[in-house]
C-alpha cells in the first residue's frame, strides 16, 4: 500500500510540475500566438528573484508568492513595449527576438551570478505522514497551488470583463479595436499576466529543483509540448496535456529511469500530433476555454 501511494504521489506531482511550467506559456504562446523562446528564462529569473531576495532576508513565502510574479511580470510588460509589441503576426520574427533574448537574460544572469554552480534554498516545509507512507510537504503544496491557478486564471479569464476583452481581443483584434478597445494595451496586460505566471511558477520551483543561468532549458521544451499537444483551448488543453504526458513521464521514469522517461514524453507527444495535429482539444474539449 505504502508503495502505490508513493508511486501515486509522484505521477500527481509529476502532471503539477508539467502544468506549472506550461500555464504561462498557454497564455503567450497559446492565446496570443507569440512564440516565446525565452519563457525558460522567464523561469529562471523568477527562481533567481526567490533566491536574492531569500539571501537578503525576505521571508520565502513573500519571495516566492509575491516578488517572483511581480518581478517577471515587470520584466514581461517592458519586453513587450520594449520588442514583442512590433512583431504580432510574424511568429518567425518573434521566435528570433525571443531566442536573442533568451541569449541575453542567459548571460547577464551568468555574468553576476556564475555559470557552473546551482544556486539552492530549502523547502519551506517539512514532511507529511499519511499513517504509514511519508511525502514532502513543500511538494504537496506545489499540487495545491498548480490546482488554485489554473482555477484563478479560468476565472480571470472566463468571469472578468478583462479576460472577456482580452479573448475577444486575441480572436479579431480588428472588430475589438473597432468597438473601442485599446488592443495594445490590452496585448501589454495579456503577455505580462503570462509572464507572472511564469515568474511564480519558477520562484515555485526553485526549491525543489535549484538555479543556475542554463535551467530554462530544462524547462522549455516540455512546456511547449504540452502547449501544443493540449491544442487550441488555453486551460483545458495545457490541462490535458499535462495529465497525459506528465503521466506517462511519471510511469516510465519510475519503471526504467527519469532518462527514459523524458523520452517516452517525447516519443508520446510525436505520437499524439501525428493522431491529432491539432491537439487533444483540436478533437476533444472543443468548446472548452
Amino acid at each position: 500500500m505504502d508503495l502505490v501511494l508513493a508511486v501515486l504521489f509522484q505521477l500527481v506531482y509529476v502532471i503539477a510540475n508539467l502544468a506549472l511550467i506550461s500555464l504561462g506559456l498557454a497564455i503567450i504562446f497559446g492565446m496570443m500566438r507569440v512564440i516565446n523562446l525565452a519563457h525558460g528564462e522567464f523561469l529562471m529569473v523568477g527562481g533567481y528573484t526567490v533566491v536574492v531576495a531569500t539571501n537578503a532576508g525576505v521571508n520565502i513565502w513573500i519571495a516566492m508568492l509575491i516578488l517572483a510574479p511581480l518581478v517577471v511580470g515587470v520584466m514581461g510588460v517592458i519586453v513587450e513595449r520594449l520588442l514583442i509589441r512590433w512583431l504580432y503576426g510574424r511568429m518567425v520574427d518573434t521566435l528570433l527576438a525571443t531566442w536573442g533574448l533568451s541569449l541575453l537574460l542567459i548571460g547577464l544572469v551568468t555574468s553576476i551570478f556564475g555559470a557552473s554552480t546551482a544556486t539552492t534554498i530549502s523547502p519551506p516545509l517539512g514532511t507529511i505522514r499519511i499513517g504509514e507512507y511519508s511525502a514532502s510537504g513543500y511538494e504537496l503544496f506545489l499540487i495545491g497551488v498548480t490546482i488554485v491557478l489554473f482555477i484563478a486564471v479560468y476565472m480571470v479569464l472566463k468571469l472578468t470583463k478583462l479576460g472577456l476583452v482580452a479573448r475577444g481581443t486575441m480572436q479579431n483584434a480588428e472588430m475589438s479595436s473597432a468597438l473601442g478597445v485599446s488592443t495594445s494595451r490590452i496585448y501589454m496586460i495579456t503577455f505580462g499576466l503570462g509572464a507572472a505566471v511564469t515568474g511564480l511558477a519558477g520562484g515555485l520551483l526553485a526549491p525543489v529543483t535549484g538555479v543556475l543561468p542554463t535551467i530554462g532549458a530544462t524547462y522549455i521544451a516540455k512546456a511547449f509540448i504540452t502547449v501544443i499537444s493540449g491544442g487550441a483551448s488555453i486551460l483545458a488543453g495545457t490541462a490535458t496535456g499535462s495529465v497525459l504526458l506528465g503521466g506517462i513521464n511519471g510511469v516510465f521514469s519510475f519503471l526504467a529511469g527519469p532518462t527514459l522517461g523524458e523520452v517516452a514524453l517525447l516519443v508520446a507527444a510525436i505520437v499524439l500530433l501525428r493522431l491529432m495535429p491539432r491537439g487533444i482539444t483540436g478533437r476533444f474539449f472543443r468548446k472548452s476555454l
